[in-house]
Protein backbone atom coordinates (compact mmCIF):
# COMPACT_ATOMS: atom_id res chain seq x y z
CA UNK A 1 0.00 0.00 0.00
CA UNK A 2 1.02 3.51 -0.86
CA UNK A 3 0.44 6.16 2.34
CA UNK A 4 1.59 9.84 2.09
CA UNK A 5 1.69 11.57 5.30
CA UNK A 6 1.56 15.39 5.39
CA UNK A 7 3.83 18.15 7.17
CA UNK A 8 5.96 15.35 8.96
CA UNK A 9 9.08 17.63 9.25
CA UNK A 10 7.87 21.31 9.82
CA UNK A 11 9.42 24.83 8.45
CA UNK A 12 12.05 25.20 10.68
CA UNK A 13 13.45 21.64 10.35
CA UNK A 14 13.51 21.97 6.98
CA UNK A 15 15.17 25.40 6.69
CA UNK A 16 18.20 24.00 8.33
CA UNK A 17 18.12 20.81 6.11
CA UNK A 18 18.14 22.66 3.42
CA UNK A 19 21.23 24.89 4.69
CA UNK A 20 23.21 21.75 5.47
CA UNK A 21 22.71 20.30 2.36
CA UNK A 22 23.24 23.93 0.41
CA UNK A 23 27.13 23.53 1.66
CA UNK A 24 27.66 20.00 1.67
CA UNK A 25 29.60 17.88 -0.99
CA UNK A 26 27.68 14.92 -2.60
CA UNK A 27 28.89 11.94 -4.77
CA UNK A 28 28.16 10.49 -7.24
CA UNK A 29 25.03 8.34 -6.33
CA UNK A 30 25.77 5.15 -8.32
CA UNK A 31 28.65 4.06 -5.40
CA UNK A 32 25.66 2.88 -3.19
CA UNK A 33 23.94 0.09 -5.11
CA UNK A 34 24.65 -2.63 -6.74
CA UNK A 35 24.91 -3.71 -10.32
CA UNK A 36 21.36 -3.62 -11.98
CA UNK A 37 20.81 0.11 -10.25
CA UNK A 38 24.10 1.24 -11.47
CA UNK A 39 22.44 0.47 -15.07
CA UNK A 40 19.64 3.34 -14.32
CA UNK A 41 20.46 5.50 -11.42
CA UNK A 42 21.61 8.86 -12.20
CA UNK A 43 21.86 11.13 -8.96
CA UNK A 44 23.70 12.40 -6.33
CA UNK A 45 23.99 11.69 -2.52
CA UNK A 46 25.40 12.75 0.86
CA UNK A 47 28.52 10.74 1.77
CA UNK A 48 28.25 8.49 4.50
CA UNK A 49 30.84 10.39 6.05
CA UNK A 50 29.88 14.00 5.41
CA UNK A 51 30.42 15.80 8.32
CA UNK A 52 26.83 17.00 7.77
CA UNK A 53 25.29 13.46 7.84
CA UNK A 54 24.63 13.34 11.96
CA UNK A 55 23.09 16.64 12.53
CA UNK A 56 20.46 16.02 9.31
CA UNK A 57 20.13 12.37 10.88
CA UNK A 58 18.83 13.98 14.44
CA UNK A 59 16.73 16.37 12.61
CA UNK A 60 14.86 13.52 10.46
CA UNK A 61 14.96 10.57 11.96
CA UNK A 62 13.53 11.02 15.15
CA UNK A 63 10.40 13.14 13.72
CA UNK A 64 9.93 10.68 11.06
CA UNK A 65 10.20 7.55 13.62
CA UNK A 66 7.62 9.32 15.75
CA UNK A 67 5.05 9.75 13.52
CA UNK A 68 2.03 7.75 14.14
CA UNK A 69 1.34 7.48 10.46
CA UNK A 70 4.59 6.16 9.78
CA UNK A 71 4.49 3.85 12.70
CA UNK A 72 1.15 2.31 11.34
CA UNK A 73 1.86 2.00 7.98
CA UNK A 74 5.45 0.37 8.19
CA UNK A 75 5.46 -1.02 11.47
CA UNK A 76 9.48 -0.76 11.78
CA UNK A 77 11.57 -2.99 13.26
CA UNK A 78 14.48 -1.86 12.27
CA UNK A 79 15.16 1.65 10.10
CA UNK A 80 18.39 2.72 8.20
CA UNK A 81 19.57 5.67 8.32
CA UNK A 82 18.90 7.89 5.56
CA UNK A 83 20.66 8.18 2.13
CA UNK A 84 20.14 12.17 0.98
CA UNK A 85 19.68 12.48 -2.72
CA UNK A 86 19.84 15.64 -5.14
CA UNK A 87 18.48 15.39 -8.93
CA UNK A 88 19.65 18.40 -10.72
CA UNK A 89 18.72 19.00 -14.42
CA UNK A 90 18.79 16.06 -16.66
CA UNK A 91 18.94 13.49 -13.98
CA UNK A 92 16.62 10.79 -13.41
CA UNK A 93 16.16 7.51 -11.59
CA UNK A 94 15.27 4.80 -13.92
CA UNK A 95 12.48 1.85 -13.36
CA UNK A 96 14.22 -0.72 -10.48
CA UNK A 97 13.04 -2.18 -7.35
CA UNK A 98 15.05 -1.65 -4.13
CA UNK A 99 18.00 -3.90 -3.02
CA UNK A 100 16.34 -6.46 -0.76
CA UNK A 101 19.26 -6.72 2.12
CA UNK A 102 21.20 -3.39 2.71
CA UNK A 103 23.42 -2.15 5.44
CA UNK A 104 27.15 -3.41 5.87
CA UNK A 105 28.45 -6.70 6.96
CA UNK A 106 26.90 -7.67 10.63
CA UNK A 107 24.13 -4.97 10.25
CA UNK A 108 22.27 -6.41 7.77
CA UNK A 109 18.66 -5.44 7.55
CA UNK A 110 15.55 -6.85 4.91
CA UNK A 111 14.47 -3.58 2.70
CA UNK A 112 10.08 -4.20 3.41
CA UNK A 113 9.27 -0.25 3.55
CA UNK A 114 10.92 2.47 1.27
CA UNK A 115 9.97 6.31 2.53
CA UNK A 116 11.24 9.20 0.58
CA UNK A 117 11.00 12.58 2.74
CA UNK A 118 10.23 15.76 0.36
CA UNK A 119 13.05 18.23 1.28
CA UNK A 120 12.36 20.74 -1.56
CA UNK A 121 8.87 22.68 -3.01
CA UNK A 122 7.46 21.48 -6.02
CA UNK A 123 7.81 24.67 -7.48
CA UNK A 124 11.65 24.55 -7.13
CA UNK A 125 12.13 21.79 -10.09
CA UNK A 126 10.11 21.13 -13.17
CA UNK A 127 10.00 17.26 -13.88
CA UNK A 128 10.96 14.41 -10.81
CA UNK A 129 8.18 12.86 -10.00
CA UNK A 130 8.40 9.58 -8.20
CA UNK A 131 6.55 6.77 -10.02
CA UNK A 132 5.73 3.87 -8.27
CA UNK A 133 3.71 0.79 -9.54
CA UNK A 134 0.98 -0.42 -7.47
CA UNK A 135 -1.79 -2.85 -7.73
CA UNK A 136 -3.92 -0.23 -9.47
CA UNK A 137 -1.66 1.25 -11.58
CA UNK A 138 0.88 4.12 -11.58
CA UNK A 139 0.85 6.32 -9.21
CA UNK A 140 2.82 9.66 -9.91
CA UNK A 141 4.04 11.06 -6.41
CA UNK A 142 5.56 15.01 -6.05
CA UNK A 143 4.76 16.28 -2.75
CA UNK A 144 5.34 19.05 -0.84
CA UNK A 145 8.55 19.98 1.34
CA UNK A 146 8.20 18.24 4.50
CA UNK A 147 5.69 15.56 3.34
CA UNK A 148 6.22 11.61 3.05
CA UNK A 149 5.52 8.98 0.90
CA UNK A 150 5.85 4.87 2.30
CA UNK A 151 5.80 2.38 0.05
CA UNK A 152 6.55 -1.20 -0.56
CA UNK A 153 10.52 -1.65 -1.47
CA UNK A 154 9.22 -4.66 -3.24
CA UNK A 155 7.30 -1.60 -5.98
CA UNK A 156 8.84 -1.46 -9.23
CA UNK A 157 9.18 3.07 -9.25
CA UNK A 158 11.40 5.36 -10.84
CA UNK A 159 12.36 8.69 -10.51
CA UNK A 160 11.30 11.24 -13.95
CA UNK A 161 14.01 12.65 -15.36
CA UNK A 162 14.92 16.70 -13.91
CA UNK A 163 13.99 18.83 -16.52
CA UNK A 164 14.65 22.31 -14.56
CA UNK A 165 16.18 23.42 -10.83
CA UNK A 166 17.10 20.96 -8.69
CA UNK A 167 15.22 17.87 -5.99
CA UNK A 168 16.10 16.79 -2.48
CA UNK A 169 14.84 13.97 -0.76
CA UNK A 170 15.73 11.77 1.77
CA UNK A 171 14.96 8.06 1.25
CA UNK A 172 14.59 5.82 4.08
CA UNK A 173 14.30 1.62 4.19
CA UNK A 174 12.85 0.10 6.86
CA UNK A 175 12.75 -3.89 8.00
CA UNK A 176 9.31 -4.28 9.14
CA UNK A 177 8.04 -6.34 12.29
CA UNK A 178 5.54 -7.76 8.98
CA UNK A 179 7.02 -8.94 6.43
CA UNK A 180 4.24 -8.97 3.61
CA UNK A 181 3.08 -5.94 2.44
CA UNK A 182 -0.51 -7.08 1.92
CA UNK A 183 -0.72 -7.96 5.52
CA UNK A 184 0.71 -4.33 6.71
CA UNK A 185 -2.22 -3.07 4.53
CA UNK A 186 -4.80 -5.05 6.27
CA UNK A 187 -3.35 -3.79 9.93
CA UNK A 188 -3.22 -0.45 8.48
CA UNK A 189 -7.05 -0.11 7.16
CA UNK A 190 -7.83 -2.34 10.72
CA UNK A 191 -6.10 0.52 12.55
CA UNK A 192 -7.21 3.28 10.93
CA UNK A 193 -11.32 1.87 11.25
CA UNK A 194 -10.31 1.25 15.06
CA UNK A 195 -9.39 5.30 15.49
CA UNK A 196 -12.31 6.72 13.73
CA UNK A 197 -14.61 4.34 15.68
CA UNK A 198 -13.13 5.47 18.93
CA UNK A 199 -14.68 9.06 19.08
CA UNK A 200 -18.41 7.38 19.43
CA UNK A 201 -18.41 6.25 22.80
CA UNK A 202 -21.27 4.22 21.75
CA UNK A 203 -19.29 1.41 19.62
CA UNK A 204 -16.82 0.95 23.20
CA UNK A 205 -17.91 -3.06 22.53
CA UNK A 206 -16.79 -2.96 18.56
CA UNK A 207 -13.95 -1.27 19.30
CA UNK A 208 -12.90 -3.82 21.74
CA UNK A 209 -13.44 -6.39 19.36
CA UNK A 210 -11.99 -4.97 16.81
CA UNK A 211 -8.34 -4.54 18.45
CA UNK A 212 -8.67 -7.99 19.48
CA UNK A 213 -8.92 -9.10 16.06
CA UNK A 214 -6.15 -6.62 15.26
CA UNK A 215 -3.87 -7.80 18.40
CA UNK A 216 -4.80 -11.75 17.16
CA UNK A 217 -3.27 -10.77 13.69
CA UNK A 218 -0.59 -9.13 14.40
CA UNK A 219 0.63 -12.20 16.72
CA UNK A 220 0.38 -14.20 13.95
CA UNK A 221 2.27 -12.28 11.39
CA UNK A 222 4.89 -10.02 13.54
CA UNK A 223 8.64 -11.71 13.14
CA UNK A 224 10.60 -10.94 15.83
Amino acid sequence: MLVTIKEVLNFEQLHIIRKLLKNADFVDGKLSVGREAKAVKNNQELAAENPYMQQLNHLVMPTLLENAEFQTAALPQRVATPFYARYTKGMQYGTHVDDPVMGPMGQNYRTDVSATVFLNEPSEYAGGELVIQTEFGEQTVKMNAGDVVVYPSSSLHRVNEITDGTRLVAVVWAQSLVRDAQKRSVLRELSDVRDRLHTNPELKDDVRHLSNVYSNLMRQWVEI
